[in-house]
Formats: structure tokens, sequence, C-alpha cells
């Protein structure tokens, strides 16, 4: 629900016909980015052995800087950005427990299509959940969350865009401790960046 709530009030913010004529946004070498994603974890159950149908609101807020000027010059002509991302998870079954981490990021964007930029995005980092000993999958509460991934950004102005996507998460302690078989889930969402 939240979700749409920010995409009505972004949707308000839509550039006139007039600004959709203006010319594709440059996005340059040391361009930052700071933006806010929303989404909701829908389990995996990849073996017999994952019982859990861990789901919950997730909230990703994020910074990033651009590396590159455009690489290549065809359809996959993009730029590299490197950030950092705070993830938090809300895990509303089978119980209401929490998850937080910090995930160093990198993504490639597509430049190709002017105002609409697909992208690619891997992140990974530590996270601390409370599921541990509630459930088989998880038996400690230090962990790393590894997260892959594809979206698209849609720039409503040189300096703002509307972002959707979708995820693969992996939630595991790395081997620790035992059991460790690990949560896995999709994760589809939407959100905004701003660039400056």
């Amino acid at each position: 629900m939240l979700v749409y709530i920010l995409l009505i009030m972004l949707m308000a913010a839509l550039p006139s016909p007039i600004h959709a004529a203006d010319p594709t946004p440059q996005i340059t070498v040391g361009t930052q980015e700071v933006g806010l994603s929303v989404g909701y974890l829908l389990p995996h159950r990849l073996t017999q052995d994952h019982t859990t149908k861990q789901q919950g609101v997730a909230f990703m807020p994020s910074w990033m800087m651009t590396l590159s000027d455009p690489i290549g010059n065809s359809w996959y002509q993009g730029q590299v950005s490197v950030g950092a991302e705070m993830v938090y998870i809300q895990f509303q079954e089978p119980f209401v427990t929490h998850g937080v981490g910090f995930a160093p990021k990198i993504k490639y964007t597509f430049v190709a299509l002017d105002r609409i930029r697909p992208y690619a995005e891997f992140a990974g980092g530590p996270f601390w959940t409370d599921l541990a000993g509630k459930i088989p999958e998880e038996s400690g509460q230090f962990n790393f969350v590894l997260m892959a991934g594809f979206g698209f950004s849609y720039f409503l102005t040189d300096q703002a865009a509307l972002n959707a996507g979708y995820r693969f998460n992996h939630i595991s302690n790395g081997g620790t401790q035992y059991p460790n078989l690990g949560l896995n889930a999709s994760l589809p969402y939407g959100g905004f960046s701003f660039y400056f």
C-alpha cells in the first residue's frame, strides 16, 4: 500500500509534454544518486528442507556514485555506479520479526533508451535478524544478504527518476553456524531516486 501511495505522489510530479521533449538526462562521472525503494519479500522454497514461508515488507535507502562515462556504442552502452544500501525487512510470516543489513552495491545502467534506463545490480553484505531459533533455516542472528536483480528507471526530470525492479534475495550465515539452509526470496520493488 505504501508503495502505491509513493508512486501516486510521484506521478503527480510527472513532467508536462514540454518537459518530455527535453534532451536526454546527462549523468556524468561523479554524479551521486540517493534513492529509496520499497518492496515485498515473497518466499522461494528451493528444497524440501526449506519449510518456512517468510515474507514481509522491505525498505531500502541507498546512495551511489557514477564511476564511468558511457561504455560501448550499441544497445549495451551503459555506465557503472557503486555505492551502498541499507536493507530493513519486517518479516510478517511465520512470525513478526525483523532484519537489518548493510550492503555495498554495484549497478550497470543501460543508457541507449534516453529517459528509460534499464539496469542490472548486485549487492551483498552483513545482515542481522531475530529469526534465529524460530525457524529451521536460520541458526544465528548474524547473517549475510546477497541480492541480484534488474530494473529500470524512468527519468521525470534530469535529476529525478522513478524506479521499478526485481531482486532475488538470499539470506544465510555463510557457514558460521549450523544448520545453514538459508532463506531465498523474490523481491519486487518500486521507488525513486534523485541525482546531483
